[in-house]
């Protein structure tokens, strides 16, 4: 163990030494353990708390800690067959044609999922513990604990220091949002459930971009509701066909990523801006803009175009923002800004499903923003984006050149590939796990089926370049050994232009 503190490898390692103790025998001090292991106590400590949690062993304060007491609990297995005519029953007020409300969240795993240490994660929905402020994080929670009513309850709606910062940041210094206007919520994801459930009532239609994030096909389909979606091309949603979708179906939310869409990377064209609005405004529908990446421009990146809701004062955009993506995945912190009876109606769901945020980590949230390390953070983010951008895409033209995207996004940090015709998604990716990589498959982010196979890449999930590299040379082997998919370039000269 000399080369790692690792709490799961020391675990591991003391589950094997417990073997040797007998039932209520006392284990080797932490001294003793750390000199044995070379961790420190920290690590210790965290793995003892481990196999604690497991049974494994018992802490008595200020005697040690002991082998714990095995206990034989004889466990029933019943017949839970009954279970599937329960969960599959649509009442009887149930309206015709109302949506099948149930909880699918495959897409959503796919991203979540945690691959084998091998394994390269060319896949994963949030970035590698190396972009995250780590220091400036730990520095920030602290403070935080140190506020006099930190562990007390906190207002519903939200910290009104941070629902004020949320608004500067959504609207502009000088833009027309206030802090009445934003409810703090537990992360993008939970504000998009909170928006969806509010704003749609189970069996009716909401309007979706195609292809789009599966988070949000997976939050309206366990709310009821039946996503339609709309096509998007290289400047965004095609508005003509938003337009028709809304006459067609009659529905009044329309959910949208303006901003480095998940996953193709594209930003909503000036032109098509206002028209949304203008086309949302005359069904009497909202916009829900999930601005997931608003923090992760690359430092190449031209300033990006305001949020929509920065120029609705009429509360068409309900806007959700989050800290999530470009900080850590465990400081679930966003935010909701609406106007008029939608923000009291997305208060009221709010609410009964969760009362409010935990106030620790609001006042982490407003530590974090509020230090100089946030702004370094954020510029060493966008270079660290940029930089591995550059290098997946560089690596791609060597290996994968068909597979190059048109218009590489400057921004967030997905590569939406499009695969050769005839090709099968879900056989790539399971070549791809066999051979070390992990990548996502295209199927679900559609809401009907795929017109094209898809693979779609994250290069903010791998430790580095290196891997990146290493990841894309699997995914050749991957296609080209397994299916013999050809992997030949578009064109001379098109690779260096998308690759830079």
């Amino acid at each position: 163990m000399k080369d790692s503190s690792s709490v799961a490898q020391l675990a591991s390692a003391l589950r094997s030494e417990l073997n040797r103790y007998s039932e209520g025998e006392k284990l080797p001090s932490s001294r003793t353990l750390m000199a044995h292991y070379q961790v420190s106590p920290v690590t210790i400590s965290r793995a003892i708390a481990l196999l604690t949690a497991e049974g494994l062993v018992t802490s008595r304060p200020g005697a040690g800690v002991f082998k714990a007491t095995a206990r034989q609990v004889a466990r029933t297995v019943g017949d839970v067959s009954w279970q599937e005519v329960a969960l599959s029953a649509d009442p009887p007020h149930a309206a015709i044609g109302a949506g099948s409300r149930g909880a699918d969240a495959t897409g959503v795993l796919a991203t979540l999922t945690t691959p084998p240490t091998e394994v390269i994660d060319l896949s994963g929905g949030y970035p590698h513990a190396v972009l995250q402020p780590e220091k400036a994080l730990a520095a920030a929670l602290a403070r935080a604990g140190r506020r006099p009513g930190t562990w007390s309850r906190p207002p519903v709606e939200g910290l009104a220091e941070l629902r004020q910062w949320f608004a500067r940041d959504i609207g502009g210094p000088g833009g027309s949002l206030d802090a009445s206007d934003i409810l703090i919520t537990g992360g993008g994801q939970s504000a998009l459930t909170t928006a969806l459930r509010a704003l749609a009532s189970p069996g009716s239609p909401v309007l979706v971009e195609s292809p789009t994030y599966p988070g949000t096909l997976a939050i309206a389909r366990a709310a009821g509701l039946r996503p339609v979606p709309v096509p998007v091309d290289a400047d965004g949603v095609r508005t003509d066909l938003l337009a028709e979708a809304f006459e067609a179906t009659k529905a009044r939310v329309f959910v949208c990523q303006p901003l480095f869409h998940n996953p193709t990377g594209t930003v909503l064209a000036p032109r098509r801006r206002a028209a949304v609005l203008d086309i949302a405004r005359a069904a009497g529908a909202f916009v829900v803009e999930d601005d997931y990446a608003r923090r992760l421009a690359h430092a190449d990146a031209p300033p990006p175009p305001p949020p929509l809701a920065a120029d609705d004062p009429d509360g068409v955009v309900v806007h959700v923002r989050s800290l999530t993506k470009a900080t850590s995945p465990s400081l679930r912190i966003g935010a909701l800004s609406a106007r008029g009876p939608a923000l009291e109606r997305l208060r009221a769901v709010q609410v009964i499903d969760s009362f409010f945020v935990p106030r620790p980590l609001q006042e982490t949230a407003l530590e974090l923003v509020g230090s100089p390390a946030w702004t370094s953070h954020l510029r060493a983010l966008a270079g660290a984006l940029r930089d591995r951008r550059a290098a997946l895409l560089t690596a791609l033209s060597g290996e994968l050149p068909a597979l190059l995207p048109h218009q590489p996004p400057r921004g967030g940090y997905l590569l939406w590939l499009p695969l050769p015709d005839g090709a099968d998604e879900s056989a790539v990716t399971a070549n791809a796990l066999r051979r070390g990589v992990a990548v996502t498959a295209g199927r679900p982010y559609f809401t009907a089926e795929a017109p094209a196979p898809y693979l779609r890449l994250s290069y903010a999930t791998a430790p580095g370049i290196a891997q990146l590299e290493e990841g894309v040379h699997r995914l050749r082997r991957a296609i080209v050994g397994d299916s013999g998919l050809s992997v030949e370039g578009k064109g001379e000269g098109e690779g260096e232009a998308v690759g830079e």
